[in-house]
């Protein structure tokens, strides 16, 4: 009789159990009321990423969400695997910075069959706006367009041909062909303007500077170099000291991202112009993810709120700069 009593406790017990796994959501920290996010980072190829990274890490512990962070090496392969794998742990929410921005249908497909929100961080992609809930980051089109617009006001007295050589992002990424758009868009406005020679150099400080070293060779007559990140900015600048040139001088030097290296490169006389993109999204991002959770309605397109950089206005706000 005793044996069958505590069969039948162990019994209830077992039931119990599985009843509260099966009802407690998909997401793995959702039993104690904990969000899981599930987060994918392009890699770490700037300044600007690290300090996004961060920003989302920081965010994250504050909001007290349990954040599941994966480095893709800036390889797509990587981010796809890693988001399978948030898919299989069955986290709350999934966001993610695409590297580029075609080839995600198949797993946006597998996460929404899963029932898991999906939110864009920085970078759109071209797949089925059902697929995902939002996107959170800048309006890359505009800051070429504030890149170009500076450009165009700084020669607009100018008759004499304008040559710019351009420094592309990672070839794929929507900033690289983004800000290209938007740059090249503007700049129309003056025929004396003309882009000589346009590379990519992956937004990163090394590449910038090993492809302006082979464009400084291949053209004699630079007048302007558009760098669509500081990083590669900076890398164009070495190569151009190396040169006997001197950068924001015998070459104008414009760049997107305003990270500190960039700011003081700036304020320096070596960098003429600056547009800001925003790094810190972390605070932006925990607030849609709680959001998104809770099932409330958020909108489709946030876009992040930046600004611009001449020298003197670097100079003001660099002691209190956060990255």
């Amino acid at each position: 009789m005793l044996k069958k009593l505590l069969a039948a406790v162990a019994g209830a017990s077992l039931a119990l159990t599985t009843l509260t796994a099966c009802g407690s959501g998909s997401g793995s920290g959702s039993g104690s009321g904990t969000i899981t996010l599930g987060f994918s980072q392009v890699g770490a190829e700037s300044g600007w990423r690290t300090a996004n990274t961060k920003s989302i890490q920081e965010a994250a512990k504050a909001a007290g969400i349990d954040l599941k962070f994966s480095d893709a090496q800036q390889k797509q392969e990587n981010q796809i695997a890693a988001i399978r794998s948030f898919i299989k742990q069955r986290v709350d929410v999934i966001a993610f910075s695409p590297v580029v921005v075609t080839g995600w249908d198949a797993v946006l497909k597998e996460a929404k069959a899963a029932g898991i929100p999906v939110v864009l961080t920085d970078r759109a992609v071209d797949s089925d706006p059902s697929l995902y809930v939002t996107f959170l980051g800048s309006d890359f089109v505009e800051e070429g367009r504030k890149a170009g617009q500076w450009l165009v006001d700084q020669y607009k007295d100018t008759r004499e041909p304008v040559n710019i050589v351009q420094l592309e992002g990672t070839v794929g990424a929507a900033p690289a062909i983004d800000r290209k758009k938007g740059f090249e868009e503007v700049i129309k406005a003056n025929p004396n303007m003309k882009v000589i020679a346009s590379q990519s150099g992956d937004f990163t400080r090394a590449k910038g500077k090993e492809v302006m070293q082979a464009l400084l060779k291949a053209h004699k007559d630079i007048d302007v170099l558009y760098a669509h990140n500081d990083d590669m900015g900076l890398g164009a600048i070495q190569a151009i000291e190396e040169a006997g040139l001197k950068p924001g001088q015998d070459i104008k030097i414009i760049t997107v991202d305003a990270v500190r290296d960039g700011m003081q490169a700036l304020a320096d006389g070596r960098i003429n112009f600056i547009v800001e993109c925003n790094p810190l999204l972390g605070d932006q991002l925990m607030d849609i993810v709680k959001k998104v959770h809770a099932g409330e309605k958020v909108d489709r397109r946030i876009v992040t709120v930046e600004t611009v950089f001449d020298q003197a206005k670097a100079r003001e706000v660099l002691p209190t700069r956060k990255y």
